[in-house]
């Protein structure tokens, strides 16, 4: 079983339009909401694949009333605490162009008390349910310590689960001081939060902070796997897809979750992750994946040992 941990759970609203035209007005085609944030995207993938999930995090107020109405409509288990008035995002999409405008709320400041309720929330979580994998994906709103992340990948350990985790910035390093099993940064993330000019670099410098499996997902070119032992690989598709990559990375990261937990090879789990990823970007909002796209992209996916030594 996966807990997805989602400290800035959001309410997502997603319009979509013909074209995106700066300083003009736009007559939108349809509107959806649904719950969002990065895990909880990640729990709506895995719940979609028939993996056994439990979203948690914070979600208060109303916004964060009709979030958990959302995921109890779709039968995704979940156990958030009130952090105060969750935050909405907007996004826009173009039929003309195939891509996504993102509009992120900053979320509630969270109290100090509620911190200590969300501490022990995950580790009741994995200790009660026996989850396996702690996803850790997402912004963090205001209020947290600055060590958040690494204390709830060390709640995890303590409690027996692995962790993945998917933050950027000063939380991903901070959360990388905990050792998670594996991290998730796309290639902007990484180059920023090392300050390195290359992958090979950016990822060794989080190794010298306590990195062990580092995962870095490239958009259109797919993914580069550097595990702590073995050879780094890259896995991608022949020809990228058209449709909205707002979820691409959080399917990216449920694959990653499952692969995981089951004890797979990298070179079994970077074909499955290129594929849900994928697989998401054919569909009109994040958290959603076909299992018939999936597997029929997994049988395209090419993969490759790369030359992208890590420096010692």
């Amino acid at each position: 079983m996966i807990v997805t941990v989602t400290l800035n759970a959001a309410l997502d609203v997603t319009y979509d339009v013909d074209e995106v035209v700066p300083h003009r007005s736009h007559r939108v085609t349809s509107v959806r909401e649904r719950a969002g944030g990065k895990g909880v995207n990640v729990a709506s993938v895995l719940a979609r694949m028939g993996r056994e999930v439990v979203a948690t995090g914070y979600a208060g107020g109303g916004t964060g009333a009709d979030l958990c109405a959302d995921l109890d409509a779709r039968g995704i288990t979940h156990r958030f605490v009130d952090g105060g008035e969750a935050r909405r995002t907007v996004t826009v999409v173009s039929a003309a162009h195939g891509d996504a405008t993102v509009f992120n709320e900053p979320g509630p400041v969270v109290p100090g008390d509620a911190w200590a309720l969300m501490v022990d929330r995950l580790g009741d979580l994995v200790r009660d349910r026996g989850a396996g994998v702690v996803v850790i994906s997402g912004s963090l709103p205001r209020g947290l310590p600055s060590d958040a992340c690494s204390q709830l990948v060390r709640v995890a350990r303590a409690h027996g689960a692995r962790a993945v985790v998917d933050v950027e910035g000063a939380a991903l390093r901070e959360a990388v001081t905990a050792a998670p099993e594996v991290v998730k940064p796309n290639r902007h993330e990484l180059l920023s939060a090392t300050g390195c000019t290359d992958v090979a670099t950016g990822v060794a410098l989080l190794r010298s902070i306590g990195a062990r499996d580092v995962v870095v997902s490239d958009g259109a070119d797919g993914v580069l796997v550097f595990p702590l032992h073995g050879r780094p690989l890259r896995a991608w598709l022949p020809a990228p897809l058209a449709g909205n990559p707002t979820g691409a990375g959080d399917a990216l990261v449920a694959a990653l979750a499952t692969g995981l937990e089951a004890g797979r090879p990298w070179s079994v789990v970077a074909r499955r992750a290129v594929a849900w990823s994928a697989a998401a970007v054919l569909q009109p909002v994040a958290g959603e994946v076909d299992p018939g796209d999936a597997s029929d992209l997994e049988s395209q996916v090419r993969m490759e040992e790369t030359d992208d030594a890590v420096p010692a």
